[in-house]
């Protein structure tokens, strides 16, 4: 008795030296309640990882290692997309032809931007609800981010403008479209209703969104026409400027809006997250480090951007490879590619009649790279030197506001049926079709 009460008290006294150790090592993660609508999308492409081997490894830092590399690079179901990042070097370097970057690039992106939500998800594990809120906020289109920054330093204007434009249609027509018609012939028996005032909220931003982008094109033509006379020769550039300034404003006041006065009107609700007997996985607490998730996510971080880089420099050469214009692949072919995940993400909850998360992906993404993407790239632009402004040309803002518009009244009455998202599949395709004519003309200049 005296020698087992020995080890048993030894046992004790190891444990606490090791979580003593843990603690110093890392910040204590938190059990966080509060999960956004990425969070649960990107969560249905993850599944769980298998740690019976890992057990067998006697060297403890070599098992800590190998636990990370499982966690973060095959714990997706998108790991068979991993290889075409190197795919993508080695034809990069090699030179295997500038429309294979390209197409393997945009591949690469696709897993790459689930893992950053992942491991933004990680960190907030440590760094409470609303910093970790506002971490996801700014990583939730880190890839539309980076091309921008990489295609103004370049000078392609019409990259960052066609690419975001495209960004807020696929969203709102392709992604929920897709997402309300699967919803609706899966639960035909099932009444499919939705949060309201959520709804209300992203509309109403977005208005205000393509309010800003009509102003200057609607000061262009009055100044054309002869109606009105400019105060200067760049009064659309300096309107551009002050209304992206207004729009960062405003995006502010929805953070403030959806993380701190009204979080409940977007936390995913209890039975929302139900387990479903899959292989995915819902994580309510941490499953790396702070440190190790923090290194991850700037390596994550540095490979999106490599690749942004090579999608921006080739998108010429595959413009001209295929026929195609610059803008119809920046509209309709990047957005698509570079958000699969996201969008499959919204899909999968769309079957299990899920519609809140659904429409706080999509509506949540249009809504942040309307806000915050479009107005950051104008004032980024600026401090460049780069004559970016919001007029993004009669048929670009046309198809903006009808598509808001169309979304708009589709989701009034908060309720759902295959019907509506048929109708936002078919706006989508309309205008997918209009861009694809225009490769006759070849690229516009914004």
């Amino acid at each position: 008795m005296d020698s087992a009460a020995a080890a048993l008290l030894d046992s004790a006294s190891a444990s606490a030296s090791s979580a003593n150790a843990a603690g110093k090592e890392m910040p204590t993660a938190r059990h966080i309640a509060h999960r956004t609508a990425h969070n649960m999308s990107s969560s249905s492409l993850r599944k769980k990882s298998d740690l019976a081997l890992l057990r067998k490894v006697p060297c403890a830092p070599l098992r800590r290692l190998l636990d990370n590399l499982q966690e973060v690079l095959l714990a997706t179901k998108l790991a068979l997309l991993f290889p075409a990042v190197l795919l993508a070097i080695a034809a990069r370097i090699f030179h295997f032809g500038q429309e294979w970057v390209f197409v393997l690039s945009l591949i690469g992106l696709v897993p790459l931007a689930e893992r950053l939500s992942f491991l933004t998800e990680q960190v907030a594990f440590y760094i409470g609800p609303t910093v970790g809120g506002l971490l996801n906020a700014t990583f939730g289109n880190v890839t539309e981010v980076i091309i921008a920054i990489f295609a103004l330093y370049q000078g392609k204007v019409v990259v960052v403008k066609c690419s975001l434009l495209g960004s807020v249609l696929s969203n709102l027509l392709l992604v929920l479209g897709t997402s309300l018609f699967f919803s609706g012939l899966a639960n035909l028996g099932t009444e499919q209703l939705y949060d309201k005032m959520q709804v209300d909220v992203s509309t109403g931003l977005l208005i205000l969104g393509v309010l800003c982008h009509s102003l200057p094109l609607m000061l262009r033509y009055a100044v054309s026409s002869g109606e009105h006379a400019e105060s200067s020769w760049d009064s659309g550039l300096e309107l551009s400027r002050a209304c992206s300034i207004v729009m960062l404003l405003a995006y502010v006041a929805y953070l403030f809006f959806q993380l701190k006065t009204h979080r409940q009107l977007f936390e995913p609700q209890p039975q929302e997250v139900e387990d479903d007997g899959d292989d995915s996985v819902s994580q309510d607490e941490a499953v790396l480090g702070f440190s190790s998730a923090m290194i991850w996510l700037g390596v994550m971080t540095l490979m999106t951007a490599l690749l942004s880089e090579f999608v921006v420099s080739t998108i010429e050469a595959a413009s001209e490879s295929w026929e195609l214009s610059v803008s119809f692949i920046s509209v309709i072919l990047i957005p698509i590619v570079g958000n699969a995940a996201e969008h499959a993400g919204a899909v999968i909850f769309a079957f299990k009649n899920n519609l809140d998360i659904t429409l706080g992906v999509s509506l949540g993404s249009a809504t942040q790279i309307s806000m915050f993407v479009v107005p950051l790239s104008v004032l980024v632009a600026w401090i460049m030197g780069v004559p970016m402004d919001l007029d993004f040309n009669l048929l670009e803002t046309g198809c903006l506001f009808l598509a808001i518009l169309v979304t708009a009244f589709t989701l009034q009455d908060g309720s759902s049926h295959y019907l509506k998202g048929l109708l936002l599949v078919f706006c989508y395709i309309v205008i997918s079709l209009c861009f694809f004519v225009l490769r006759q003309h070849g690229s516009m200049d914004f």
